[in-house]
């Protein structure tokens, strides 16, 4: 079943629940694919990659809005960005620990024979693609400038 399908059911059970915060999250995302679906020359539909982008898009605009909310003394509105934050979370896949992401960077690192800071952007192409979805680039950046240095 594809993300658009399972917000549409979440957004039924919110609306049968009366969760209206719930409900505010998942319409965000549901806005959100539908306007990425319907982009001058766009084909009408999107992939996984692009769906795992736009929620990463959402999140990280609601941690923007809670941080800025919390240096203005919001509370209120910073803990409405933080359960939003958590509701369209659960939709990005799994993580990965920083860990897991030390040892495969490890591995790209030792498999090409890199060593030292100049390797950074070359480590860095490779690890986006096999961290896509799965990690966060500015995690692995860090990662990958204590390994090389």
């Amino acid at each position: 079943m594809s993300l658009e399908n399972v917000i549409n059911e979440d957004i039924k059970v919110a609306m049968l629940a009366r969760d209206s915060k719930k409900l505010a999250a998942l319409r965000a995302v549901k806005s959100s694919i539908l306007l990425a679906k319907t982009q001058k020359g766009g084909s009408g539909e999107i992939d996984e990659q692009a769906e795992i982008q736009i929620l990463k898009q959402l999140v990280k605009q609601r941690k923007d809005a809670a941080e800025m909310y919390k240096a203005q003394n919001r509370e209120d509105l910073y803990a409405e960005e933080i359960f939003q934050t958590e509701i369209i979370s659960k939709y990005l896949p799994g993580m990965l620990s920083e860990e897991e992401i030390e040892v495969t960077i490890k591995a790209i690192i030792s498999d090409n024979g890199f060593s030292g800071m100049k390797d950074m952007g070359k480590v860095m192409g490779l690890a986006t693609k096999i961290f896509a979805g799965k990690a966060d680039n500015k995690t692995v950046s860090e990662l990958v400038k204590k390994l090389l240095s």
